[in-house]
């Protein structure tokens, strides 16, 4: 692990230099961008939605991990929570996610800080909520430690993280495996160079139960992702006419119904 402090650096550079989603935030003015970002973020992910379940932050203390650009945030805002928490590795995610609030003349206690050291006393959180983040850390591990940590006895986290064996790995695995002479490059260092943030993890089943290990129970499922759907500006890192081409015929309803179980996503729902 020595060269941690490197990598995780180079984690908050990459998500500094634009935060998740930013590619869809157009328009004119601030708020009609970050409304536009919101509305493609969940015309996209729909599943988010049913999984956050935000009404259910009514009344309690909630801590969301990795805020980004705060789409998910004002919904857990809107939620009337005794207290709001937000954390996000970079500035630039806080101060998105600041104004987004502001608009509204909503509040939140948010600040930078890193998920592997949340800077919160034991049990201080009812609910705890990280959508796609977790991955990035270079240690996912001790970051699932720090959420069993703070949250109370009887309190839920909802986690999303990366499934390895997914439609979007397979993509990855074709084009910078196969299609480079690598055919039996390994998935893991596929997605640490090739997906997001340097060092990105993605994880199996069983891989996700053990990191879940403490809690007292967990419901883990994959997901179909707009990823493996080739939906959105999904590709744009890729850029190539083979990735055009695809995202044109591609079977999104074959897709959905054969390979439910390699979703990109997984999505954990665990209790303290």
């Amino acid at each position: 692990m020595s060269d941690q402090p490197d990598l995780k650096a180079q984690v908050r550079d990459f998500w500094d230099a634009a935060s998740c989603g930013e590619s869809y935030a157009v328009g004119s003015g601030l708020k009609e961008r970050l409304e536009a970002q919101a509305r493609t973020r969940y015309e996209l992910e729909p599943y988010i939605l049913e999984f956050a379940r935000f009404h259910e932050g009514a009344g309690k203390d909630v801590l969301e991990i990795g805020v980004g650009m705060g789409a998910d945030h004002l919904e857990w805002a809107r939620s009337n929570p005794c207290s709001l928490t937000g954390i996000d590795l970079t500035p630039r995610a806080v101060e998105f996610t600041r104004q987004r609030l502001a608009l509204y003349s909503l509040t939140s206690d948010l600040r930078e800080a890193d998920t592997e050291n949340l800077p919160f006393a034991d049990n201080s959180f009812d609910m705890v909520y990280s959508f796609g983040v977790l991955h990035h850390s270079p240690d996912t591990s001790k970051a699932f430690q720090e959420v069993r940590r703070v949250l109370r006895p009887g309190g839920t986290a909802r986690i999303m993280i990366y499934h390895k064996y997914s439609v979007v790995g397979y993509m990855l695995w074709v084009r910078y495996g196969l299609l480079t002479g690598k055919p039996f490059r390994d998935l893991d260092d596929i997605y640490a160079h090739h997906l997001e943030s340097p060092g990105t993890k993605a994880y199996t089943i069983e891989e996700t139960r053990g990191l879940c290990t403490g809690f007292s129970s967990a419901a883990i499922r994959s997901q179909v992702s707009f990823g493996d759907l080739l939906q959105g500006n999904v590709g744009k890192r890729h850029p190539s006419a083979l990735v055009r081409i695809a995202k044109k015929i591609w079977p999104r309803w074959l897709i959905k119904r054969v390979f439910r179980n390699h979703g990109g996503m997984i999505l954990i729902d665990v209790v303290k």
